[in-house]
């Protein structure tokens, strides 16, 4: 594996108050495996596919219990400097960079329009192992923000960023590239999302078949937010795991319509 491009999705965890119900959930949905809590690192679990490294899960730390919710971290050369570029650029810097052992270095931040997301300087711990065709795989995600104007400036100006806009009436949705690969994509949140809801990354899981992982999914709690819907991109679904942690989950086997339309943002 090579250290990924600054800014392309690298790696994804969430914590969760009850760990052992999220691993009997994505186990049973995603078909993930899990390896042994490394309390040296506050219980910390990775989640594997066939061996290969696909998110982890953790306890909250004292004091941080809330609502479960993924983090998808972007990959850096040094966490520090796109910190200062996070602060710079209107954004803030929720967590300072911090070593993890050998593993890397981690911060989080939260973009003009709300949507926290966390940073990644690769040690040996490089990130996502499986690709993302392979079911239980990370595959995508999107910033889904209220403030599509802040959060359309600030990425390309903290990361090496192109972007091109979708052109469709219906919606309001954008796509970041790195040297002509899409890796990121951000939709503005309209009133049909609740106000109570707030800007958030929405990280999709593969899965080889989506109608069967939303009933596994609701059939252990989980709630259908949106869909099964077909799209170019493939079949996918938005759901919310039983401890309120919102994910996607899509089929990229299973497409339908022409790809959309686009035009190159200056």
């Amino acid at each position: 594996m090579v250290v990924r491009p600054e800014g392309t999705p690298c790696w994804a965890d969430a914590m969760f108050s009850d760990v052992e119900g999220a691993k009997t959930f994505y186990g049973e949905v995603l078909g993930w495996t899990f390896g042994d809590a490394s309390s040296e690192y506050g219980n910390y679990t990775q989640a594997y596919v066939d061996g290969k490294a696909v998110a982890a899960v953790v306890p909250p730390m004292p004091g941080q219990e809330g609502q479960s919710q993924w983090c998808l971290y972007l990959a850096s050369p040094d966490a520090a400097m796109t910190a200062g570029k996070i602060r710079e650029n209107g954004g803030e810097v929720l967590m300072e960079p911090m070593r993890v052992g050998d593993f890397g270095t981690m911060c989080l931040g939260r973009e003009p329009g709300g949507a926290v997301f966390g940073v990644w300087q690769a040690g040996v711990h490089e990130g996502f192992e499986a690709p993302p065709e392979q079911p239980g795989a990370y595959c995508w995600a999107e910033v889904f923000t209220r403030d599509a104007e802040k959060t359309d400036a600030f990425l390309p100006a903290v990361f090496p960023y192109t972007a091109k806009q979708m052109q469709d009436d219906a919606v309001d949705f954008r796509m970041f590239e790195i040297d002509g690969e899409t890796v990121l994509g951000r939709m503005k949140m309209t009133e049909e999302f609740p106000p109570e809801v707030p800007s958030y990354v929405n990280v999709y899981f593969t899965v080889d078949d989506c109608d069967d992982a939303v009933a596994r999914a609701t059939k252990l709690g989980g709630v259908l937010r949106f869909g099964p819907m077909d799209t170019p991109f493939g079949r996918f679904a938005a759901i919310s795991d039983p401890q309120g942690a919102s994910f996607s989950v899509i089929d990229v086997t299973t497409t339908a319509g022409d790809m959309p339309r686009t035009t190159d943002v200056s």
